[in-house]
């Protein structure tokens, strides 16, 4: 735990901190502060103007400060003197309630009233991609189905190596790197953790990912579906939930079906019961849904969901039990703002524990090719206003994420829908010049 931070950049050698914090859209902001000033910023925060980023503010708003958590605080293992401070949002010393961080904690904290801690990992996949971004990064990767390709693996050696090692060095436990499904995507994965030091992790992953790609010349990026044809990008979640002081897992059970116990269960329930809601956070811009209701691709299958379903350890449904005391959420893509995702998991599932909520009936059948059969379940939104509206609509999920936070959201997104349905596309000209 890092108390004094001015003391722990001189020990390490650190020149600068970049105190960010994530708006509304993903965007990660920052401010580069010498370390003979971090300690001042670490009281009162670093002003921004929270109009100038994604937040419902406006410009005679206050200055939001942003004020870092020493906790999180990484030294940059590819530029030693610069160091990553996660930070929470305050205005006129109380927090911003729309600010990502500050409705994950919020929500910790309610969990935590009900005995239960939270930890997930995460599964973030990306595409490395020539500068421009119109095409993948390597020529030679083209085989029909790439998923695992040690060559092609090999042959990106230098960035996904490099990112690893800098994993194992802050201690995050990686343990595997892959190739994936389509070309030129990969994923990287290190150990669970309680969410908000998860989220803090992802946040700073995707900042080091893209950091260390453009170093080797390259345009790492989380677009859920930047190839029409190829297998897009999602940030599969594995969830449990654990005793406050993290030595009992609480969704294990081997005397219930798949190991899950009945708070597992509830949990899950919760995850069902608000599915259509949780696609406006885990699925949250217009390409996400290219993804999420796609056609078959190249490769044979898309991997993601497009139904409200749940499973044993088949990849094909929404939610997958691969194991005892855990679940899989298939749902979230890449674009998964980092603590939003979280949030919404811990505040579908944690009203899931308190309505004692069912999952439903589970399916086995194989959904790429029988799920027309399942005629009881609902669909997952075709676009974003439709998942906008859902979100909208579920009344308790949007209490549970903060009403300032759900009216921002909503209002931001909806904006952003109304800028793409008034873009004119190459398609309209296509179809509709001779109508």
């Amino acid at each position: 735990m890092v108390k004094d931070l001015a003391a722990w950049a001189q020990e390490k050698g650190v020149k600068y901190f970049m105190v960010s914090y994530t708006d509304l859209f993903g965007g990660q902001r920052a401010k580069l502060v010498p370390w003979q000033a971090i300690n001042d910023m670490a009281r009162e925060g670093a002003g921004f103007a929270g109009f100038a980023t994604w937040l419902d503010l406006t410009p005679a708003h206050p200055d939001m400060m942003a004020v870092p958590d020493p906790a999180s605080a990484i030294q940059l293992p590819w530029k030693k003197e610069v160091a990553w401070l996660a930070s929470n949002c305050v205005m006129e010393g109380a927090p911003v309630a729309q600010a990502p961080r500050n409705v994950l904690r919020q929500l910790v904290d309610e969990a935590a009233k009900e005995g239960l801690r939270v930890k997930t990992g995460v599964e973030p996949e990306f595409f490395l991609l020539t500068p421009e971004g119109d095409q993948i990064s390597d020529p030679y990767d083209c085989a029909e189905k790439p998923c695992y390709d040690q060559q092609a693996v090999m042959r990106r050696y230098d960035v996904i190596a490099e990112v690893c090692d800098y994993m194992l060095e802050l201690g995050w436990e990686a343990y595997q790197n892959d190739h994936e499904d389509a070309t030129g995507q990969f994923e990287m994965n290190w150990k669970y953790d309680d969410v908000l030091q998860t989220a803090d992790k992802h946040s700073f992953f995707k900042f080091m990912l893209k950091s260390v790609a453009e170093k080797h010349g390259l345009r790492a990026t989380f677009m859920p579906k930047p190839f029409k044809g190829l297998t897009g990008s999602g940030c599969h979640a594995h969830i449990s939930v654990w005793s406050l002081d993290g030595t009992k897992n609480a969704f294990a059970d081997d005397s219930k079906e798949l190991g899950l116990s009945d708070q597992g269960r509830n949990f899950l329930g919760g995850i069902m019961k608000h599915a259509s809601a949780l696609a406006a956070i885990c699925n949250p811009t217009v390409n996400s849904y290219k993804r999420i209701n796609a056609p078959r691709t190249s490769s044979g299958a898309t991997w993601a969901p497009n139904t409200v379903t749940w499973t044993g350890n088949n990849r094909t449904h929404m939610v997958r039990v691969p194991g005892p005391g855990r679940f899989e959420l298939r749902l979230p893509d890449g674009a998964a703002n980092p603590y939003l995702m979280q949030a919404v998991i811990l505040a579908a599932g944690l009203d899931g524990v308190r309505t004692k909520a069912d999952p439903g009936k589970r399916h086995d059948i194989d959904m790429y090719q029988h799920g027309h059969t399942i005629t009881d379940a609902p669909k997952l939104p075709l676009n974003l206003l439709d998942a906008l509206r859902d979100y909208d609509n579920d009344s308790t999920l949007k209490a549970m994420m903060g009403e300032e936070f759900s009216t921002a959201y909503v209002k931001l997104k909806r904006r952003e829908w109304d800028s793409y349905v008034s873009h004119f596309s190459k398609w309209e000209h296509e179809n509709t010049l001779d109508v």
